[in-house]
C-alpha cells in the first residue's frame, strides 16, 4: 500500500479526532486534556513519550538507528473567542473555541507520527506539540524548559493553515515568513482643564494626536519604504465626561516588523519622537515598549527542504514561492532562534463567509488533513535524508 492510501485509510479516525479537539478548546497553559490526548495516541503509536515541557507541552519521539535528527512542531491551544459556526462539534467550552486551526495542527502532527511510526525513517524525530502559541510565547518557555537541550535537533519545521489559499496548496519563502510581534504602552500626562477654557490646562488628547501623526511619519518617511513595519494604536483611553480635558491618556498598541534593525529604529524613534512632542505642548511622557515576538525567519537550506516535500505532496504548480511575508506574528520564531528551519503555509481554502483566522466563523478545513500529513511525512524523510553538510 502506499504511502497516500495509508494516509487516506486514517482520514476517518483523523477527523473524529479533530472535531474532538474543536468541541474541546483549551487557551494558554490550561491545554490538560489536549496534552493527555496528544500523549495517549503517541503512547499507542509506540512512541516515547515526554509530558509537561514548558509547562503543558508534549514532545514524542521516534527513533530508529544513527542519523540526523528533526524536529516537527505543532500548536494546541485555542483562543478566547464564543464560537458561532453552529457546527455539530462546536466549541463545548463558553468563551473558548478553536478558531485558528490548532486543532487541526495538532491532528496533522499526530497522524503524520502515527504513520512514520508503522513506516520509520533512518534517524530521529522528534514531534513537538506546543501549548500557548497565542500571545504567551509557548514555545519560547519550552526552549527555556530545555527542549532542544533534552531533545536535540539537526533542524525544525512549523506550518500553519491558511484561509484565501486553496486546499492543497502550499506558500514559503526564505528569509523573513512573518513579523516581530513588539506590544507598547505609552502614558501622557499634561494638565486638566475646563474644556471651555483649554488655555488653562495642557490638552492631553492633543498631544496624543500629534504623537500618532509624528509614528506613522516613522514607517512612511523615515524608513526605506522597501522595509515593512506597522504602528498601530489598539487601545486609547481618556476622560470620563463632555466638559474635561482630561490629565492623563493611555495608549497602547503593536509594532511589527521583519529585520532586527528596523525593529531596533521603530523602538529608538517611537521613544524619541514621544517625548519630544509631548515636551513640545508642556506635557510629559512615559514609554514602555515590550518586545514580544522576534520575526519568523526561515533559513534557506531548510526553506529548500519544506519546498521540495511541499511539491512532492501537491506539485510544483501548487507552491508558491513568492507570497509575501505576513505581518501577523508566530512564536515559532523562538524555535528558529535555536535550530535552523523553516514555516510553512498550507492552504485552508475559501476565507469567505468570515471563516478568517481569529473569527468566531472559522473552522479548520478538514479536507487539508491529509496534505498536513503527507507533508510533514515527506519533509521528515528529506530532513533526514540529508547528507551534505551546512
Amino acid at each position: 500500500m502506499s504511502t497516500n492510501e495509508t494516509i487516506n485509510d486514517m482520514l476517518p479516525r483523523l477527523t473524529e479526532w479533530r472535531h474532538d479537539l474543536h468541541a474541546n478548546p483549551e487557551t494558554a497553559f490550561e491545554e490538560h486534556r489536549t496534552a493527555a490526548f496528544v500523549a495517549e495516541k503517541l503512547r499507542g503509536a509506540g512512541l516515547e513519550v515526554h509530558e509537561g515541557i514548558g509547562r503543558t507541552g508534549v514532545v514524542g519521539i521516534l527513533r530508529n538507528g544513527e542519523g540526523r535528527s528533526v524536529g516537527l512542531r505543532a500548536d494546541m491551544d485555542a483562543l478566547d473567542i464564543e464560537e458561532t459556526t453552529g457546527l455539530a462539534y462546536a466549541s463545548k467550552v463558553a468563551g473558548k473555541m478553536h478558531a485558528c486551526g490548532h486543532d487541526g495542527h495538532t491532528t496533522m502532527l499526530l497522524g503524520a507520527a502515527i504513520h512514520m511510526a508503522a513506516n520509520p525513517p533512518r534517524g530521529t524525530v522528534v514531534f513537538i506539540f506546543q501549548p500557548a502559541e497565542e500571545n504567551e510565547g509557548g514555545a519560547r518557555v519550552m526552549v527555556e524548559d530545555g527542549l532542544f537541550r533534552r531533545f536535540p535537533v539537526d533542524s525544525v519545521f512549523g506550518m500553519h493553515n491558511w484561509p484565501g489559499l486553496p486546499v492543497g496548496q502550499f506558500a514559503i519563502r526564505s528569509g523573513p515568513m512573518m513579523a516581530a510581534q513588539d506590544t507598547f504602552e505609552l502614558r501622557i500626562k499634561g494638565r486638566g482643564a475646563h474644556a471651555g477654557m483649554p488655555h488653562q490646562g495642557i490638552d492631553s488628547i492633543l498631544v496624543a494626536g500629534q504623537i500618532q501623526t509624528a509614528w506613522q511619519a516613522i514607517v512612511s518617511r523615515s524608513l526605506n519604504p522597501a522595509d515593512a513595519a506597522v504602528i498601530s494604536m489598539t487601545q486609547i483611553r481618556a476622560g470620563d465626561t463632555w466638559n474635561i480635558l482630561p490629565e492623563t491618556v493611555l495608549i497602547r498598541g503593536t509594532v511589527r516588523s521583519l529585520t532586527p534593525e528596523v525593529r531596533d529604529r521603530l523602538e529608538t524613534e517611537m521613544g524619541y519622537r514621544a517625548k519630544l512632542v509631548a515636551e513640545t505642548f508642556g506635557a510629559s511622557v512615559e514609554f514602555d515598549y515590550q518586545r514580544r515576538y522576534p520575526a519568523t525567519v526561515n533559513t534557506s537550506l531548510e526553506t529548500d527542504i519544506a519546498r521540495a516535500a511541499a511539491e512532492t505532496v501537491a506539485g510544483a504548480d501548487a507552491v508558491i514561492q513568492d507570497m509575501p511575508a505576513s505581518m501577523g506574528a508566530e512564536d515559532f520564531s523562538f524555535m528558529l532562534q535555536e535550530k535552523p528551519g523553516a514555516y510553512v503555509w498550507m492552504g485552508n481554502g475559501p476565507a469567505s463567509g468570515n471563516r478568517n483566522l481569529h473569527n468566531p466563523n472559522y473552522d479548520f478545513n478538514d479536507e487539508a488533513l491529509s496534505f498536513g500529513v503527507q507533508f510533514w511525512t515527506e519533509v521528515a524523510r528529506r530532513a533526514l535524508a540529508r547528507n551534505s553538510d551546512r
